[in-house]
């Protein structure tokens, strides 16, 4: 709700680093932000940016400066986890480094450690648990490489489900994304996250999987990013994660 007591709309939108205050004030007037789920036109608007949920094409924007969002690229042969009692690289050696100060911090999506790729580190717990839980369907991306020459039928019977020893499962998408002579790379989508299940479900229609990236967490890319680097998520890709569970 508004508060008259507040900081107005628009400096709240550019402190937050959304847009300038300029922009900002045209986002308002062209019916682009909500507080609390009310559409806001007027520019005089007073919010407590401590408490309104503010949002801006429906994504919420994270205010708290408390929170910590980031993305790193686990490097093959490290662990998912922020220590380690038998002292194999870890996740957590990577942050100890380069992220100071901060709460405890919960891995989104673990990865093994013959798995490398995209991997979200945050001390939010609520989004975490959401990103986690596979009744919010967030896909996850993986790039997959097997042996041989994947036929045609193989997408269909994926995407169509298979019967695991621990039920049922199935792609959202499946894609070739190159083949030469005894080898072919595969991209996958799904939003299971039981353990090893994109090796489980290639092996289960008779392509092992000899090397594995994932790639994308809902809306949140790798890109370029290097393997063992660590990025700052920004808060168009936090609102889109918030969006993607419902908060």
């Amino acid at each position: 709700m508004p508060d008259p007591e507040g900081v107005r709309l628009q400096k709240v939108l550019s402190q937050a680093g959304i847009a300038s205050r300029r922009v900002a004030e045209r986002m308002i007037t062209d019916g682009r932000v909500e507080v609390d789920g009310r559409l806001v036109t007027e520019l005089g608007t007073r919010v407590d940016p401590e408490t309104a949920d503010i949002r801006v094409d429906g994504s919420r924007i994270v205010l708290d400066d408390s929170m910590v969002y980031l993305a790193i690229n686990k490097p093959l042969g490290m662990q998912s986890t922020m220590s380690d009692d038998r002292g194999r690289p870890c996740v957590g050696d990577l942050v100890e480094h380069r992220v100071r100060g901060t709460k405890k911090l919960f891995h989104v999506g673990r990865l093994d450690a013959d798995t490398e790729g995209l991997l979200l580190l945050t001390n939010d717990g609520e989004l975490a648990h959401r990103l986690m839980h596979p009744s919010f369907e967030v896909p996850k991306t993986y790039l997959a490489t097997v042996a041989g020459t994947v036929p045609r039928g193989v997408g269909k019977t994926l995407r169509a489900g298979i019967e695991l020893d621990d039920g049922p499962v199935a792609l959202d998408d499946f894609a070739v994304v190159d083949a030469v002579p005894g080898k072919t790379l595969l991209r996958v989508t799904l939003h299971e996250g039981r353990k090893r299940i994109v090796r489980r479900l290639l092996a289960a229609v008779g392509f092992p999987v000899q090397a594995l990236v994932r790639t994308d967490i809902g809306s949140v890319t790798l890109g370029d990013q290097r393997p063992g680097s660590i990025r700052v998520l920004t808060r168009k890709e936090v609102g889109e994660l918030y969006k993607a569970v419902g908060l």
